[in-house]
């Protein structure tokens, strides 16, 4: 037995304890690790995939399919499971959707190499033969799966959303939020110094509200505030806003706790407190000279400044998120100030941090006030308000929408789009399966195993559907093996589209059916999975040091 304790092994009187596990064993761990969580998520892949409720340790409860979402919230102790929870967290920042295909493909792929090394085939050549697979996938599907956005106009971008909807909460009403998604997307359109168009996700705020229905929910354009004026006082309307984004406490300044001053006059203590609060009036004054009409600030205000907005005729809000904050500055060009001093140590307020916008105004929405700050200059921003039932619920829409947005983006940016439902692990099953019969070489085996994991998503797909998924994949993979086979100019080769429908269990066409997915999504999850299950196969050897042992001392020497 190789996990020996390292004393009674005689190569290793170095160490202190601790164990070592190499070849084979570590090996079928991590396949065993790997497994456990992508079984976990397994059930929830596809459009008709069961949700997961997890509860932590203080019992909120988190009901959801998102992979990302599923494996972040798990306490993961396994190192190598470990590795399949960054993939999925880091899929899910790159991407944003298509976290539990990537899981399940690396787990798969690792699985299948163990298989190979254990038929006595070197760790390194099934390496670079998933690598070559990975390469020559991706230039086929680039090359002849996808299908450029400009041929299927705006359409296609809801069907991008409709698609990355399916398998969320949001699917029974994809008709209405794909188009509000498409919307608030194109709302945000930005073009950077090099003349990149980009579609910055953050851009698009996202509100939960309670009361009402999913299909209630409506976006506005501008960024919405969770917040209210502080004063009932104060205008709620300013056209021309010049908005001061704060991150200071605008209260009467008080003395430091520990600071002692002796006096021997009254009156000088009415001074002093006297002082206290012209220091901050003194603030208030300086950030209204520059011409300010609009004050935001993650901290308070007191009521003696608000004498102050309210006089100059400003808005001034109080105990904004600062992540929100951040947001509305990059949106209208201003900074962020966190203090007013400056390197001389006087305190100044520079008109040049401030940001502009059309207008803000506040405007009620079902039971709250909201902010809005319209027609910012620097990046246009939108905001979708959501409502539902419960808190569960609009967590787990704004998840959905999210991918969505994400995926919205990267379609928009990269320009192509490929058919999902399946289709494309197929036909890369296919294509792969016949490149590995061209190789001479060892690769041929692991290309082969490459091919096999791919079908591991139809497959899934089919089984979630209740449906029978040896039967729908080898339909499948016959469409796909006719279409490649096919000279260039016969019909067949439209058979290449052909994908999963997974309500009513058959065969269609997904790019006409309109179930599409970015390229890039695909590409990119392919490329990680691959990362992931290499990184894993190339482990041989496991040392656990042990942890070291404290002597219990008795404080009250009993």
């Amino acid at each position: 037995m190789a996990a020996t304790m390292y004393q009674r092994d005689p190569r290793a009187g170095l160490f202190l304890g601790g164990s070592r596990t190499s070849g084979a064993e570590v090996r079928d761990a991590n396949v065993m690790a790997c497994q456990t969580v992508s079984n976990i998520l397994k059930s929830s892949l596809g459009p008709v995939g069961l949700d997961k409720m997890l509860v932590d340790n203080v019992g909120d409860v988190t009901i959801t399919n998102d992979g990302a979402t599923i494996l972040s919230l798990l306490e993961v102790n396994h190192p190598a499971a470990r590795i399949l929870v960054s993939l999925a967290t880091q899929q899910d920042k790159e991407v944003g959707d298509g976290t539990t295909s990537v899981v399940l493909l690396a787990s798969e792929l690792l699985r299948r190499a163990n298989e190979l090394v254990r038929n006595k085939i070197h760790p390194t050549t099934v390496i670079t033969g998933y690598r070559l697979a990975c390469k020559e996938a991706c230039r086929f599907m680039a090359d002849q799966l996808s299908t450029k956005v400009d041929k299927l106009g705006k359409d296609s971008l809801i069907n991008v959303a409709k698609t990355s909807m399916s398998s969320k909460i949001l699917a029974a009403d994809d008709d209405f939020f794909a188009p509000l998604a498409v919307d608030a997307m194109l709302a945000v359109k930005t073009i950077n110094a090099k003349g990149e168009k980009k579609y910055p996700v953050k851009a698009v705020n996202v509100l939960k509200a309670h009361g009402k229905s999913a299909r209630e929910s409506f976006m506005v354009k501008g960024y919405a505030l969770n917040c209210t004026v502080a004063s009932h006082a104060m205008k709620l309307r300013v056209t021309n806003a010049k908005i001061a984004c704060l991150d200071i406490n605008l209260a009467k300044q008080r003395m430091h706790l520990g600071v002692h001053i002796t006096i021997d006059d009254p009156e000088q203590l009415e001074a002093i407190r006297a002082r206290e609060s012209e220091i901050t009036l003194e603030r208030v004054r300086k950030i209204l000279a520059t011409g300010a009409n609009v004050i935001l600030t993650t901290k308070g205000i007191d009521d003696l400044c608000l004498k102050e907005f309210v006089e100059a005729g400003a808005m001034a809000v109080r105990r904004c998120r600062k992540e929100d904050l951040r947001r509305i500055a990059k949106a209208t060009g201003a900074t962020l100030i966190s203090s007013l001093a400056n390197l001389e140590g006087e305190e100044t307020f520079e008109a040049s941090s401030l940001g502009f916008a059309d207008e803000v105004v506040q405007e009620r929405i079902s039971d709250d006030e909201l902010i809005l700050v319209k027609g910012t200059k620097i990046v246009n921003s939108s905001s979708i308000i959501l409502r539902g039932a419960n808190d569960y619920m609009l967590d787990e829409m704004e998840r959905a929408l999210h991918d969505a947005l994400s995926i919205i983006k990267r379609t928009l940016e990269s320009g192509s789009v490929v058919p999902g439902g399946g289709a494309v692990e197929t036909a890369l099953s296919i294509y792969l399966e016949n490149f590995a019969t061209t190789l001479g070489s060892r690769e041929q085996l692991a290309i082969a195993e490459f091919a096999s994991a791919l079908l591991t998503i139809p497959k899934t797909l089919a089984m979630n559907a209740a449906k029978d998924s040896t039967d729908l994949v080898a339909k499948l993979r016959a469409y796909h093996n006719a279409a490649q086979n096919a000279p260039l100019t016969d019909p067949k080769r439209g058979l290449m589209f052909y994908g999963l429908d997974l309500l009513n269990g058959e065969v269609i066409d997904n790019r006409q059916a309109g179930v599409l997915e970015p390229t890039i999504s695909k590409i990119k999850s392919l490329k990680s999975a691959l990362e992931a299950a290499t990184s894993l196969l190339r482990i041989d050897d496991s040392i656990q040091v042990a942890p070291e042992r404290r002597e219990e001392v008795d404080e009250h020497g009993h």
